[in-house]
């Protein structure tokens, strides 16, 4: 078995030749690989660990996209401007310092803001990269959002405010948002063609302890245009990978009854994500990935502790239906030799 077909006989209840093992490593991470291993693309990287890395896709975007050097910031397509951030150990993230819905009110300049245009995206290089990457690596893409979107654009308080005070001016932004990027995503998986195996799908619902928004306010907000979009992932015969962080417990019998097929990240920290009770409640019903801690353990645990975390979740999230990796993505300073205690640990489990 190649990495791919493992992952698929996961995703399909079969037993693989071995445990897989996925990696997500932030950019930096990737460098530090990189040198480690004296290889200059990061697939190799994958190769020489022999990790079943899920292959991330993107779509190219041919729109205006605007950098400003002088202030360090750029501006996506949605119109959020983001500012660089420089942390410690020479790690780069972006800070959102502009949300262009933060000052509308009328449904009326919600339907004149310059919507992203599914038509800017190409999607031949996106195919082509795509059926590339197939014949090896499980495949997933294109991030697509709803609520991190809207909070990105307006604002995280006034998102979250909107739920209760301004419901119709949600619904509309969030019509606007879903329609945009469902387009985009069924263009990208019709010229795929089989060629994509998981949409991703990012919401984050819950908090470290509980959740973002009401039950009630899911099912009105999100649960039809997720579910709307995992109709139209599954006709193109692609699984959807739905990521929260958090104490998302609460959500889980909806975002299985929407169609989600992969929950990750398994941030069992947090209340009610205990890996046992959610093996025992859902452990038939969807695919588990992540699962390794990654707040205290993996950046700050010694390699026993990050071997003995990994053989935790293999044991409680596994042996079937679970696809081990860090929870959310090892950050910069992780020690390169905690990300192969887990590694080598997935490599040495034996489902009896």
């Amino acid at each position: 078995m190649n990495s791919r077909d493992r992952i698929l006989a996961v995703l399909n209840r079969e037993t693989p030749d071995r445990t897989p093992v996925d990696i997500w490593l932030v950019p930096e991470l990737v460098e530090k690989f990189k040198k480690k291993l004296g290889v200059e693309n990061e697939m190799d990287i994958y190769r020489k660990l022999n990790v079943d890395k899920i292959a991330w896709l993107e779509i190219p975007y041919r729109g205006v996209v605007l950098k400003d050097p002088n202030v360090h910031q750029e501006e996506n397509h949605w119109g959020v401007k983001f500012e660089k951030i420089n942390a410690n150990e020479g790690v780069e993230y972006g800070e959102v310092c502009f949300n262009p819905l933060k000052g509308l009110s009328t449904l009326e300049e919600l339907d004149s803001y310059p919507w992203p245009d599914p038509d800017d995206f190409d999607y031949e290089t996106a195919a082509r990269n795509a059926k590339e990457l197939a014949g090896e690596f499980a495949t997933l893409g294109p991030w697509v959002s709803l609520f991190e979107v809207y909070c990105q654009m307006r604002g995280l308080e006034q998102a979250l405010m909107d739920t209760v005070m301004a419901p119709e001016f949600l619904h509309r932004a969030l019509d606007h948002i879903a329609a945009s990027q469902g387009e985009m995503f069924n263009r990208f998986l019709e010229s795929a063609d089989g060629a994509i195996d998981m949409v991703f799908i990012s919401d984050d619902m819950g908090s470290q302890h509980s959740l973002l928004m009401s039950p009630a306010s899911f099912d009105e907000f999100i649960f039809p245009r997720l579910k709307a979009w995992c109709g139209i992932a599954h006709s193109h015969g692609a699984r959807v990978f739905f990521h929260t962080d958090g104490a998302a417990e609460l959500l889980i019998p909806r975002l299985i009854e929407a169609g989600i097929d992969i929950l990750n990240p398994i941030q069992h920290v947090c209340p009610g994500m205990d890996c046992k009770s959610l093996k025992k409640k859902y452990g038939d019903k969807i695919i588990f990935h992540g699962g390794v801690e990654n707040q205290k353990i993996l950046p700050f645990g010694t390699v026993t502790d990050v071997a003995a975390e990994t053989k935790a979740c293999l044991d409680e999230l596994g042996p079937e239906g679970y696809l081990p990796c860090s929870c959310h993505f090892a950050q910069g300073d992780t020690p390169v030799e905690n990300i192969m205690a887990l590694i080598d640990t997935v490599h040495k489990y034996s489902p009896s």
